[in-house]
């Protein structure tokens, strides 16, 4: 994929919430809501203050977030369905190893 995001943007892979409940139950596709759950892709390099000095953004490819269920513009890069948005509407990035250490 030939894709560099600008300034303060991050390109997100949507991640696939589970179709099945904890309790067993299979959920259709009719009853599951947008993933608001994905996977970095690509980062830009940063967003610019008033001297124009670049900031850099706190995430990096392969970073697991969160996202509003409207943030951020959906588009089509290679036939894979991607999204883009800025830093600032992701609301947190999931630690991996603090997940698994929680569940286990």
């Amino acid at each position: 994929m030939k894709m560099r995001p600008l300034q303060d943007r991050v390109l997100i892979r949507r991640v696939e919430p589970e179709a099945k409940t904890s309790g067993g139950i299979i959920i259709p596709d009719t009853a599951k809501e947008r993933p608001t759950e994905g996977e970095v892709v690509a980062v830009g390099p940063g967003g610019r203050d008033r001297d124009g000095k670049l900031w850099p953004l706190d995430l990096k490819a392969g970073d697991r977030v969160l996202f509003g269920k409207w943030s951020g513009s959906e588009v089509k890069l290679d036939g894979e369905d991607l999204m883009i948005m800025k830093e600032s509407d992701i609301l947190g990035v999931i630690d991996r190893a603090v997940a698994t250490s929680q569940a286990a």
